[in-house]
């Protein structure tokens, strides 16, 4: 029998399940989500999590063998029933500018008008670039580009920022100005990992294509999200990666305006426990540093 892969029915969720279902011999199954329906701001349907709701139902309901999700869009909450079988390998985690003239992001004029629907990056532009004028878009990656290249004047913006990862899933890097920093600007906790979830009992059907370092590295970011009991809209950027036997973890948590923000860095050595161990100790040292004061913290 051929597996069903379910995937959102956008460009950029088919490009990325289709690599899946690719190496897995799977056929794709679209599925409409209530955050493809709608218009809202992400922030207020939710968080990213809306995304994830009726790909799970189809999973949970039989209608597919396992779903794919871009891993920082799911809840940090376990799932009655379902279990991740398989985070493959990490794609580029970095965040690029998209602008006019191809201007990186310390080089656009004051007042420019620059594009986010993220808390984070909101704060992480404010910070940098408080001349700027933010401006909350919802939409997917060709509506977002189309508008630092639109004549209207109602919705032509000067910049958009975004995810590397994205725009390499559809083909769309000669879009980039400029890839930012992950040092400087740390991402959304396991921006670029994507997650295949099945059936608890089911993992062996995508297992092959788990990526043990990649799995870590998610875990620990977004075990930060859950020992902060934050939203994956919430105003938290993170970073890890395994190297010479280690498992290195920065988490940083902004002031919603960008005035502000504390930052904590460990490492210990990479093993199965490593992931939660660290994103406690990481997390502690966030609160312990007014984490919860500084930001909205609840989902």
């Amino acid at each position: 029998m051929t597996l069903r892969i379910g995937t959102r029915a956008s460009t950029l969720a088919r490009a990325q399940a289709g690599t899946i279902a690719d190496a897995l011999g799977a056929e794709l199954v679209p599925i409409v989500s209530e955050g493809d329906r709608s218009t809202a701001s992400l922030a207020s349907l939710g968080g990213s999590g809306v995304f994830a709701t009726a790909l799970r139902d189809a999973l949970r309901a039989g209608e597919v063998d396992a779903v794919v999700h871009s891993f920082k869009d799911l809840p940090t909450a376990p799932s009655d029933g379902l279990a991740i079988g398989a985070v493959p390998p990490r794609a580029d985690a970095r965040d690029v500018v998209c602008s006019r003239g191809s201007l990186a992001l310390d080089d656009l004029p004051e007042g420019a008008r620059v594009g986010t629907g993220s808390p984070r990056r909101r704060a992480q532009i404010a910070a940098r670039r408080p001349d700027l004028v933010l401006v909350d878009i919802r939409g997917n990656i060709d509506s977002r580009l189309e508008r630092v290249t639109t004549d209207d004047p109602v919705r032509a913006l000067d910049a958009v920022i975004l995810a590397a990862a994205g725009l390499d899933r559809i083909g769309r890097l000669d879009a980039v100005a400029e890839f930012l920093s992950l040092d400087r600007w740390p991402t959304a906790p396991a921006q670029g990992a994507l997650a295949v979830e099945t059936r608890a009992g089911d993992e062996h059907l995508v297992s092959r294509l788990d990526h043990r370092a990649t799995r870590w590295s998610a875990e620990a970011e977004r075990g930060v999200l859950a020992r902060l009991e934050a939203g994956c809209a919430a105003p938290i950027g993170a970073r890890s990666f395994v190297d010479d036997g280690l498992l290195f973890l920065t988490a940083r948590v902004y002031r919603p305006d960008g005035g502000a923000h504390v930052t904590s860095s460990h490492a210990m050595p990479s093993d199965a426990d490593a992931p939660a161990d660290l994103a406690h100790r990481v997390a502690d040292e966030l609160l312990a540093q007014g984490a919860a004061e500084l930001a909205p913290l609840s989902p």
